[in-house]
């Protein structure tokens, strides 16, 4: 059985994706041990608590300075003890501390196809402006560099004409977020997923 911890801090449509994967058992031998954010309040934890998921915050705001929270962050997820830790809309640059004791056992998704429209923040208006027709989701291991590390899925998705971001946005999210993250944690809940010299090998 495979201990999932999953971090958001928004709404938390991934993680109902994840949920709804799990108890509609296409994600199997997978428990999810915990929900964390680190902003009190959110959507996120709501759904956790509806679903009997535990809820954790880790808030940002209560510690005084960057690195006293780092370090309650990483004591926090310790102590709960994931097998795999999924990134669910946590918008922060991940430790790297946490990133090297976890190596290998961090998934994001990202709403783009890495490597083009990486960093911080929803991509969707840069990718309207950019005139590409066609974007998409990437999950990925995560490393000590934001939006990188080995690619693990990534699925298509076609801009229309007249797209807003916002329609853009929750395309990309019902037709690629939604489908291949759940999916990626079905795959390494069952050893379907390896990394060989810093490329993920995916049997499907």
């Amino acid at each position: 059985m495979l201990r999932v911890g999953i971090l958001a801090a928004g709404g938390g449509t991934n993680l109902q994706a994840i949920i709804d994967a799990v108890e509609s058992r296409k994600i199997t031998d997978v428990e999810l041990c915990f929900v964390l954010s680190n902003k009190p309040g959110v959507r996120a934890l709501e759904r956790a608590r509806t679903h009997g998921i535990k809820p954790i915050v880790v808030d940002m705001k209560s510690y005084a300075d960057r690195a006293e929270f780092e370090k309650m962050l990483i004591e926090t997820i310790d102590a709960e003890a994931p097998d795999l830790i999924v990134l669910a809309g946590m918008m922060i640059m991940m430790p790297v501390e946490l990133v090297r004791k976890y190596h290998n056992r961090i998934i994001n998704v990202h709403p783009a196809l890495i490597p083009s429209f990486c960093g911080k923040g929803f991509p969707h208006e840069a990718v309207l402006k950019s005139g590409v027709k066609v974007t998409g989701a990437t999950v990925h291991f995560v490393d000590e560099v934001y939006d990188h590390g080995a690619i693990i899925m990534q699925k298509a998705v076609y801009v229309k004409n007249g797209d807003t971001p916002e329609e853009l946005q929750h395309r990309v999210m019902e037709e690629a977020e939604w489908q291949i993250l759940p999916k990626t944690i079905d795959l390494i809940a069952h050893g379907r997923v390896k990394v060989e010299n810093g490329i993920a090998v995916v049997e499907e």
